[in-house]
């Protein structure tokens, strides 16, 4: 099957509804670009108006089985605490032996073993056991529901902007589910309640209830920070954890190289001890729920960023985050990779600094942030040779071609086959940003893969030309629609659309 060069290089002004779909989006649908009516930017800006349009629905009769994170997390402590009961029992079975052997048998039973026993008829064999399939640890039930509404969201989404936003907030501020069950439980619910209430508010608010949820306090250890002059620092000589604390600083606020100190980063895990999430038992709380351990908590004042925060239990670490959130190299980090986002992995100075002061000035305002990129011309102008990541390019897929099986699981298994499985980055920094990162050969042999499983799995496949101007429109090269337009048939022209360089980038 030929297939147009992914490295050719793409149109020097791209097409306006292009942009709308790959660059801000989550790629067309058929019938999409039908609807933008000559108003590239109203459309997008349509999607920024309408309200709790980042919400999921727990209402939704589709999503029935979405708790919140405190009750997916109580569900994952009360399995754990039960398969820790099955471990001993078996252990202790092994122990035993199955049956008394026939020294130890009285000797009555030894004369009844020795007895010959009258010859009965044998009964009837019942016929075997229909085999039981295994039940899915409540963790992985709990991930792939989340997944799903995830995947069901995308679907349905107009543009897809607002969706692309939450992707980028969830990344920026991700915790995997590698790190326990008790995130692979709440990574869902942690999007839901700590991303996409605030993805079109104050980034001091999302900032905020990030950190302190228990998904991000247990991924970043801080349940095990202890403030070393604390009641229970003294009682357990233990001490402070600094995860938390360094990558709020570096990644999530105010970036790698903006002038705090390693003596920032160990005051700052002082400010947070106490913050921490209930454990089982249910001591400190609720069990999976957010709670401040005052005997956990270093007592004082302290010094971050050369501001003195007095003592004042949570409400210490709540004052330094609101500052930290308005601080200048916050603006400047977050505009950073807004732009390295959705413009190009290299963003122009000039954008950057506009969306820097858009960020101060509406004090953290991200749908003033995210209508600002609408209406930079550098959004606009630069050509589209970013390459879809594989979250954006499952999406499109999905979209272009039809939702597919009524499960999360080939999605999920293209995830993990591209490289960037569903809430399970390689590290705090998140999955990648940059074009080279997800364009190796190897990783297009796998867009291959992917593109024809789609493609024959699709339901009233048309003309793929048709689907062509549907999906890409006036910006598909002459070696695309002579691709597509040679296609042996109906599903590997599809195929052929969704390699395509115009169906790639963003």
């Amino acid at each position: 099957m030929a297939i147009p060069a992914s490295n050719s290089p793409p149109d020097p002004v791209p097409d306006p509804v292009l942009v709308v779909f790959n660059r801000f989006g989550l790629g067309a649908r058929p019938g999409d670009r039908d609807r933008i009516a000559g108003d590239p930017r109203g459309y997008l800006k349509s999607e920024l108006r309408q309200p709790d349009i980042a919400m999921i629905s727990l209402d939704d009769p589709a999503y029935p089985n979405l708790p919140g994170s405190t009750s997916a997390i109580q569900a994952s402590m009360a399995a754990n605490f039960q398969r820790k009961l099955d471990r001993e029992r078996m252990a202790a079975a092994v122990g035993q032996p199955a049956t008394a052997n026939a020294q130890n048998m009285p000797a009555q039973n030894m004369r009844a073993q020795t007895t010959p026993a009258p010859i009965m008829p044998a009964p009837p064999v019942p016929p075997p056991a229909a085999p039981t399939k295994p039940v899915p640890p409540v963790e992985a039930t709990l991930f792939r529901a989340e997944a799903q509404a995830r995947f069901d969201k995308a679907l349905r989404a107009q543009g897809g902007f607002v969706e692309r936003l939450v992707y980028f907030w969830s990344n920026h501020f991700c915790v995997s589910v590698a790190k326990d069950n008790i995130v692979r439980a709440s990574a869902g619910a942690f999007e839901r309640e700590a991303i996409r209430p605030f993805v079109l508010g104050r980034f001091a608010d999302m900032l905020m209830a990030v950190e302190r949820h228990p998904a991000m306090l247990f991924y970043l250890d801080n349940q095990q920070s202890i403030g070393p002059d604390s009641r229970a620092g003294k009682n357990r000589k233990r001490g402070l954890n600094e995860n938390l604390a360094r990558e709020t600083l570096e990644l999530h606020t105010l970036g790698v190289g903006s002038g705090y100190t390693q003596a920032d980063v160990t005051s700052f895990a002082r400010i947070l001890t106490g913050w921490t999430m209930a454990g089982r038992e249910g001591r400190l709380g609720e069990p999976g729920s957010s709670v401040f351990n005052a005997n956990a908590h270093e007592p004082g004042d302290a010094v971050l960023l050369g501001k003195t925060y007095p003592a004042g239990g949570m409400g210490q670490a709540e004052a330094a985050l609101d500052d930290i959130a308005r601080h200048p190299a916050t603006a400047r980090h977050i505009a950073t990779k807004f732009a390295r986002h959705f413009i190009s992995d290299d963003p122009p100075a000039a954008a950057v600094a506009r969306l820097a002061k858009v960020f101060a000035k509406s004090d953290g305002n991200l749908r003033a942030l995210a209508a600002a990129l609408i209406d930079m011309p550098e959004a606009w102008s630069t050509p589209l040779a970013k390459m879809r990541s594989p979250v954006d390019y499952v999406a499109a897929i999905r979209r272009a071609a039809g939702p597919g099986p009524n499960d999360p699981g080939q999605s999920l298994a293209w995830l993990n086959a591209l490289g960037e499985p569903l809430w399970q980055p390689p590290g705090p920094n998140g999955f990648s940003d940059l074009t080279a990162s997800w364009a190796s050969a190897e990783g297009m042999k796998v867009r291959l893969d992917i593109a024809w499983q789609a493609a024959r799995q699709a339901r009233d496949i048309g003309n793929p030309s048709d689907m062509l101007d549907a999906v890409i429109g006036s910006s598909a090269s002459p070696e695309t629609r002579q691709a597509v337009a040679r296609a042996e048939s109906k599903q590997q022209g599809l195929a052929l659309l969704m390699m395509a360089p115009e169906f790639q980038r963003r």
